[in-house]
């Protein structure tokens, strides 16, 4: 049996089931969830089991409480199978008036006309992401994210990172997948990226509502969005970029990309807009980006050897494996990423905050040679924010830090009082 290696969403599983009824755990295939939920349930049924599934699916639709007994926590995995579920979990719930009795897993988002009510107060949602490097064992998680939002002078000096630059690419290439960790050759760790992908464009958009779906259509479009990841292009340019390769009308492109979204392959990165200046100047395209750093590598057909000779874009990339872990390290906080960009021509990669109105601003560089560039951006937008504080034109409180996460092997705070923070030192 494969050692289970602790996910920071245990700790937030396990505060939801001693709080409400019931919890749903969501995120991308393969990311871990069902292996998660058994270690906090008693008993589990399994929708997608070939065994059973097609008698799972005709009780789900006839008598749906019947699926629900056992010992809990039950876990019901894939519910999405037989969307009834979640109303007789609802039920169940009000009627017995428990916490902690069911966990439910699944990996797509469920269209809510095929259920009646919301869950609102009875089933508590978390989004559950591919592997941070901490938890997959590469950072050596010396500098807690949490613990510098409590500590910002927090002596970070010296601090080293084991992972050079070309563990990191290569880490990214192979992605937070679990199951990539027990194979034994770099060839068969990427390939588990690859074969994501695949699955996704043969089988899951098409699979996700029985709408079939044109295969070269979907890659298209994930290679598209891949070669704009960590760029504000707007939907017309991967639109437009897709039309040159296949006909495709516009209804049907949104419609594969909401597919995707669905499946939790997109995640996009929304502004940041505290009306520190005025609401036309603040740029509100999305910013394009996948859930895992993996899927641009796969899609783009890259490798680690490639990227070492092209850090120009392996730089858009490691955004991506940076907004993936600061997401997993401040999950516990619920914490929210977004980007700082106005038509003044400044911008910071991200304003991560927490539930408890805490936020830090931060950029992401590969190498020392853009620090300045990236510090003279924080301090810019520190120093506006501090101003509209002080003339009361913003009720935030001043950033609680200021960081530049890197792919660097030493991590020190700068005499500007910015911390410099390799990736690899993060937890």
């Amino acid at each position: 049996m494969k050692k289970y290696l602790p996910r920071y969403l245990d700790k937030e599983l396990e505060f939801a089931l001693n709080s409400i009824g019931a919890v749903l755990i969501v995120g991308p295939k393969w990311c871990g969830k069902t292996t998660t939920a058994k270690q906090h349930s008693k008993s589990i049924i399994q929708l997608q089991d070939p065994r059973y599934s097609d008698s799972y699916i005709k009780i789900a639709n006839t008598e749906p409480l019947t699926l629900l007994e056992g010992e809990t926590p039950r876990l019901i995995d894939e519910w999405q199978m037989a969307p009834k579920l979640w109303d007789a979990v609802r039920y169940s719930v009000d009627e017995k008036d428990g916490k902690g009795l069911y966990i439910l897993t699944g990996s797509t988002v469920v269209d809510d006309s095929k259920i009646m009510h919301s869950g609102t107060g009875r089933i508590h949602r978390l989004t559950m992401r591919p592997m941070s490097l901490y938890e997959s064992g590469d950072s050596n998680g010396k500098i807690s994210l949490l613990e510098l939002f409590e500590n910002p002078n927090l002596n970070i000096n010296l601090i080293k990172s084991n992972l050079t630059i070309k563990d990191i690419i290569y880490l990214a290439c192979r992605g937070g997948w679990p199951e990539s960790l027990s194979l034994e050759t770099e060839k068969e760790q990427l390939f588990i990226a690859k074969s994501y992908i695949k699955n996704i464009c043969e089988i899951d958009t098409s699979r996700i509502d029985n709408v079939k779906r044109d295969p070269g259509k979907v890659n298209a479009l994930l290679r598209s969005y891949a070669r704009n990841i960590s760029t504000l292009a707007k939907n017309t340019t991967i639109f437009n970029d897709i039309n040159k390769q296949y006909e495709i009308t516009e209804p049907t492109f949104y419609s594969y990309l909401n597919v995707l979204k669905r499946l939790f392959v997109i995640e996009d990165v929304l502004p940041w807009s505290p009306n520190i200046r005025s609401s036309q100047t603040i740029k509100k395209t999305p910013k394009k980006e996948f859930i895992d750093p993996s899927i641009a590598v796969a899609a783009l057909n890259l490798n680690p050897k490639i990227l070492l000779y092209d850090l120009n874009t392996f730089g858009f990339i490691f955004e991506t494996l940076c907004i993936r872990d600061l997401k997993v390290y401040s999950s516990l906080k619920e914490g929210k990423v977004q980007y700082y960009n106005d038509k003044n021509g400044l911008e910071v990669d991200c304003v991560l905050t927490l539930n408890n109105g805490k936020y830090a601003l931060i950029e992401f560089k590969l190498g020392s040679n853009e620090e300045e560039k990236a510090a003279k951006n924080l301090l810019r937008l520190d120093k506006l924010i501090k101003e509209k504080i002080a003339l009361g034109d913003v009720n935030i409180p001043e950033p609680s830090f200021l960081a530049i996460i890197t792919a660097g092997s030493m991590a020190y705070t700068r005499e500007d009082g910015i911390k410099v923070i390799p990736i690899g030192c993060l937890s």
